[in-house]
């Protein structure tokens, strides 16, 4: 049987280690396939815990596995350290306040989140050394979960294929084991060509581009109704062509991105969606380019370790804050609309179903979430998306989330960067690190759990096999 108490002290004596680096990693804030800093400050301290480190993998520069150990079974904990664009806040900070105007934050936590599995990857590896325990441990660095489905490439790669079972996390704003699926995706660009022209002298003459692409949004838009209501269609303009009205816009870009429960049903709106941008093409005698981006598959719980998982969180119990913490949390809480806090709790009573009504109570009473959540299984699906979903087809995969955040804050927002970069983050990093270290070593040492574990898979997988859904042709890049 796991020694908790031996993980928590592992993980506690090298405190003040792992603060600095998700401090550091906060601060750097690198955005997708760019967190050269970041990824490079984790393959230094796995290296100084005695982790061989393998670097540019799978053709991205800041992808990298460090292992420790040698034969099965293998557990692979995965950590991600990408920012987003546009969420520049100072740390513990209750009011909007960006370091650098438009500069990027880690709105989503993922300095937590990196660190958090460091944590877990390095008491595995002693724990593993102290009790002589066989087997492999690897810290899978993923570049790009934002926007740039880093681990689709790397399973593409076959970086995952002889991986026992693997351990993931996420910040939230409460505790729970993540016992649900999520929406696979396609990433896709529509670069639109037309011809410029005096737009009052001779309009007749341009081929507008951002008309054309005005034309596939509305289209699009008209396309939701037609569409399974658990699909989601989102857009970005990336390039309206400049910033001159009397000129006829030349080029225009649009960014889509498509999701749906399976990939087979995101595939078939892609198809929808391509024919409405080369009809928009037709509609304005302009030219469009096609570009796929990235993809990632829906997510594949695993119910044999999620037990396994929460068995082991009810027994370390759950991050407790300050009265500094929770007045800090209070201020947050100003910050936010009553919708959103509203939202969030509507959200858990509906993931969680019946029953859920007690521990929503709960919550509403608490600042900063200081219980565990029931585990439940529920076939309700998370409205977003992950890579981990990609990585959960190729090999059982569990996940778990620590409060990191005040009740009701949004994640990719600047609330979320403020807590992220400070004390209330760090203790839902640590205590997720000590949750994934004790779940990895007690299935490492129950080679029955990984079996169990990976017959329920293949249960779930119905006969079917990964096929990454990013095309072979498509290459990993910051921009396009």
């Amino acid at each position: 049987m796991v020694n908790r108490d031996r993980i928590a002290e592992i993980i506690e004596q090298k405190r003040e280690l792992f603060t600095q680096v998700s401090d550091r990693i906060w601060e750097f804030a690198e955005t997708r396939f760019e967190e050269f800093r970041s990824a490079e400050l984790l393959c230094q301290t796995l290296e100084q815990e005695g982790f061989t480190v393998e670097k540019n993998l799978a053709g991205i520069k800041t992808a990298f596995v460090g292992s420790y150990g040698s034969g099965g079974p293998v557990v692979a904990i995965l950590g991600e350290y990408d920012a987003l664009s546009g969420l520049s806040q100072e740390r513990g900070n209750a009011e909007h306040q960006p370091i650098t105007a438009g500069g990027n934050g880690h709105g989503c936590g993922h300095n937590l989140l990196g660190t958090g599995s460091l944590a877990a990857a390095v008491a595995i590896r002693h724990y593993m050394e102290e009790n002589r325990i066989k087997g492999t441990v690897r810290y899978y660095g993923c570049p790009a979960e934002e926007g740039g489905s880093g681990k689709a490439y790397m399973a593409r790669a076959g970086l995952f294929d002889d991986v026992d079972f693997a351990i993931c996390w996420h910040p939230q704003n409460f505790n729970a084991i993540m016992s649900i699926s999520s929406l696979a995706n396609y990433q896709v660009y529509f670069k639109f060509k037309g011809k410029a022209a005096h737009a009052a002298a001779a309009p007749h003459l341009g081929r507008s581009a951002l008309d054309a692409v005005e034309l596939m949004n509305i289209g699009v838009n008209y396309l939701r109704e037609h569409v399974i209501p658990e699909a989601r269609l989102h857009y970005a303009i990336t390039n309206t062509g400049g910033f001159s009205p009397n000129v006829v816009q030349a080029e225009a870009h649009v960014l889509y991105l498509i999701r749906a429960p399976k990939t087979e049903q995101v595939a078939e709106i892609y198809e929808r969606v391509c024919k409405i941008a080369r009809g928009a093409a037709m509609m304005t005698e302009t030219e469009v380019e096609i570009i796929f981006d990235k993809a990632c598959s829906n997510l594949i719980p695993n119910q044999t370790l999620e037990r396994v998982m929460y068995e082991n969180f009810q027994a370390l119990g759950v991050p407790k804050f300050d009265e500094a913490e929770k007045t800090f949390a209070r201020q947050i809480r100003t910050t936010i609309p009553e919708a959103d806090k509203n939202s969030e709790l509507h959200m858990l009573a509906k993931l969680k179903g019946t029953g859920a009504g007690e521990f929503v109570s709960k919550l509403k009473e608490q600042v900063l979430s200081e219980f565990l959540l029931p585990h439940m299984q529920t076939p309700r699906l998370m409205s977003g998306s992950t890579d981990v979903g990609d990585v959960s087809w190729i090999t059982p995969t569990v996940q778990c989330s620590t409060t990191c955040f005040a009740m009701g804050t949004q994640l990719h927002s600047w609330q979320a960067v403020s807590q992220g970069g400070m004390s209330i983050g760090q203790k839902g990093m640590l205590h997720a690190g000590k949750v994934m270290a004790a779940t990895g070593i007690d299935v490492l040492t129950r080679p029955d759990v990984i079996e169990e574990a990976k017959a329920e898979l293949k249960e779930r997988l119905e006969g079917k096999t990964y096929v990454c859904p990013i095309p072979a042709d498509i290459q990993p890049a910051a921009r396009r």
